[in-house]
């Protein structure tokens, strides 16, 4: 009995020492938002401070605490106004936000009436500093394109739609049974990166004037041309590769990236540029030794093989293009075991000079345009960020500021997920917890336990290296 007994307390004391070391691994998250912020960003809340205080009545909170609980409902990704409301009214959540943040916690309801209110290009301005911040810390610097050019993808997504016209700014389309829907949607210039980065720079809302005074409504094209000039303005020296799908092999789209000093890797598809389509067919017969092969075998003994073919120095209205393409077959075995092949094929065109030492090497990049797809705009919808619902449901002007507030959580979010920490103790082996799961915890965490103050000045005043996955 003596024996048993001992076993059975053995038993508890290692459950209670696992439980233990369970909830300081679930605490660390968010003395980790804390560390990502102070270490990247120790200005922030000043900078936020900064922002032209556009109230006519004097409030109980500062305009940065305003903002902080704006991002701070991004950052948990609460999902909704009143989602956040909700935790606001747990006390444990409010007392640790208040140590984390060192602000108190104003109603989701007063912060939308400053959103209403305040010039969204401050907004974008305070964005644009954080980035800038971090391109000069070099967190990039390994990801650049033959280590000189900073990747920058180009798209338009939808953020919402409406039954019935919101604004006068709203696009329009009708369909077939005369229906008519209204939406919004916007331009992105997103900074991605190989190792999984996908940070807005820039955000261009595709929108008709509000006079209601003209002839077609507004478009991605006409868009990109107003980002393009803003892009210029924000980031003059910082050397760009515009990533884009096939939307924008046009003379337009090459004349711009030629006057601003940028260079391009554009998805090219059959109907885009007929001429070029021809001359490319053609010298493919005079150029057969423009071809590199190359073949993988994974880690899963999976193989991957890839054709690559390149035609060069085709004139379009004076502009130099380089045509690329990239066959991939990909060989695998299914449950039955038995063989498997998927086939792709990749096709861009570039102003870069083409060769076999690089070919590989553009052919990939240019397909770093997906990341704005995944990593950015399916992320923004689908993890937690909620993109696509309607944070104001009355004013368009706040729903803009929750979009750029939205992308400066994404933004703190990101270095927190890829950094080398974060990877190595929540997403390391094959059972790791999914983000979702690991935000639930994070909340969790927000409403049960008791941030230590003394830690937290530790973590603002100790000097680190965030490290990030390659």
């Amino acid at each position: 009995k003596h024996k048993k007994l001992e076993k059975q307390l053995l038993k508890r004391k290692e459950k209670r020492l696992k439980e233990l070391a369970q909830k300081a691994k679930q605490t660390d998250l968010v003395y980790q938002i804390h560390q990502t912020i102070v270490h990247h960003f120790p200005e922030l809340f000043s900078w936020m401070q900064e922002v032209e205080d556009c109230r006519k009545k004097k409030s109980t909170y500062a305009i940065a605490e305003l903002l902080t609980s704006c991002l701070a409902m991004f950052l948990f990704k609460a999902e909704s106004r009143n989602g956040f409301n909700n935790l606001r009214e747990d006390l444990r959540f409010e007392k640790n936000y208040q140590r984390l943040f060192k602000m108190k916690l104003p109603h989701a309801d007063t912060v939308d009436q400053v959103m209403r209110l305040l010039k969204t290009e401050q907004l974008e301005r305070l964005k644009q500093k954080m980035v800038k911040v971090l391109i000069r810390r070099k967190v990039f610097h390994k990801q650049r394109y033959r280590g000189h050019w900073y990747c920058v993808a180009i798209d338009a997504t939808g953020v919402t739609s409406y039954q019935e016209q919101h604004c006068e700014q709203c696009l329009h389309k009708t369909s077939k049974k005369g229906k008519t829907s209204w939406f919004h949607n916007v331009l992105e210039a997103r900074l991605v990166t190989p190792n999984g980065f996908s940070i807005s720079l820039l955000s261009e809302w595709i929108e008709n004037p509000s006079n209601n005074n003209y002839d077609k409504q507004d478009c991605e094209r006409k868009a990109f041309t107003r980002l393009a000039a803003r892009l210029k303005q924000g980031f003059p020296q910082l050397p760009i590769l515009i990533l884009a799908d096939g939307l924008y092999p046009y003379e337009g789209f090459f004349t711009l990236c030629r006057n601003n000093n940028w260079r391009y890797i554009v998805t090219f598809k059959e109907g885009n540029l007929p001429t070029i389509w021809e001359e490319t067919r053609e010298l493919q017969n005079y150029q057969t030794e423009n071809q590199h092969q190359e073949l993988i075998i994974r880690a899963d003994k999976n193989t991957e093989e890839r054709h690559y073919r390149w035609v060069t120095e085709m004139d379009y209205h004076g502009h130099t293009l380089n045509w690329l393409e990239c066959k991939e077959t990909i060989s695998r075995k299914n449950v039955k075991n038995e063989p498997v092949e998927t086939q792709c094929t990749f096709t861009h065109i570039t102003d870069f000079p083409i060769h076999t030492n690089n070919i590989v090497l553009t052919s990939k990049t240019g397909r770093l345009r997906w990341k704005i797809e995944n990593e950015g705009f399916n992320t923004l919808k689908n993890g937690g960020y909620e993109m696509e619902h309607k944070y104001s449901r009355v004013s368009y002007q706040a729903s803009k500021n929750y979009h750029q507030l939205m992308q400066i959580a994404h933004l703190i979010n990101q270095l927190i997920v890829l950094s080398s920490h974060f990877q190595e103790t929540y997403l390391y082996g094959n059972n790791h917890p999914t983000l979702k799961s690991l935000w639930q915890d994070l909340i969790a965490v927000m409403k049960w336990a008791e941030l230590d103050e003394m830690k937290l000045w530790e973590i603002k005043t100790q000097k680190i290296q965030i490290r990030f996955i390659n």
